[in-house]
């Protein structure tokens, strides 16, 4: 099946999953109080850490509760997704008032495709994607609000740029949860070049950059990364604040 055959097909079985999650998703993360791109919130209150604008779960979200930092691995076989490899650190904070607070015990999950632009446990009918849970896990904050993961920089697939998926889950201290959705990206530049090795270069040119991509236009540029080269491929570092009263 092509990619575009095989996207289709995972909207067409999951569009009211899709549905009834974006919007449960849009209505928790909606109580967080809004900051624009200068770090002011709606009430004029300066926090020291960073609201995130929240973009929609998409259809490939499995909540396989895979309690991992190395996402490469596929947990059915053992095998390794390859590609460029991403140390990933996000660093949450716990918004109270005007001031910030690290914050522990917050569960943050990470989702992606591969380099060919292949996500797993989507689509039943693909073999490359039925019974495997690559690129797919959560872990838990510690007590400064870091937890880190390591993958791979994501390839592409038609209609999209390139991006990784995160939603990050608290509790408040009232007992009323509180979530936040959205992705991250990467500039085109980089992204070229790195997608002009094997194996993303098996796929083909992207069809798609970040400002032709609809959900990058609202809000992606307050999500961007900035990965530095390392010994082993990039690192990168998100920081991300969550109302919590």
């Amino acid at each position: 099946m092509s990619q575009t055959g095989e996207l289709a097909s995972v909207i067409s079985r999951r569009q009211a999953l899709i549905l009834l999650g974006a919007a449960g998703a849009a209505i928790i993360a909606g109580r967080a109080t809004v900051y624009s791109a200068s770090g002011t919130s709606n009430d004029g209150k300066l926090p020291a850490c960073v609201v995130t604008p929240k973009q929609t779960e998409g259809p490939f979200f499995v909540d396989e509760r895979l309690e991992r930092s190395d996402i490469r691995v596929d947990p059915s076989d053992g095998s390794v997704k390859s590609g460029v490899p991403l140390r990933l650190t996000f660093h949450v904070s716990a918004i109270r008032g005007a001031g910030c607070k690290a914050l522990s015990g917050a569960i943050v999950d990470l989702w992606q495709c591969d380099a060919v632009g292949t996500y797993s446990a989507v689509n039943e009918g693909d073999p490359r994607s039925a019974g495997k849970h690559f690129l797919r896990g959560y872990q838990v904050t510690d007590a400064d609000g870091n937890t880190q993961f390591t993958t791979i920089y994501p390839g592409w697939y038609p209609g999209r740029t390139v991006h990784i998926h995160f939603k990050v889950r608290a509790d408040a201290q009232s007992g009323k949860a509180r979530e936040i959705t959205s992705q991250l990206y990467f500039d085109d530049a980089l992204t070229d070049r790195i997608h002009a090795q094997q194996p993303y270069s098996s796929k083909g040119r992207r069809s798609v950059k970040n400002q032709q991509d609809g959900l990058f236009r609202n809000g992606g540029g307050q999500l961007m990364l900035s990965p530095v080269e390392s010994r082993e491929g990039y690192l990168a570092t998100f920081d991300i604040g969550l109302q919590m009263t």
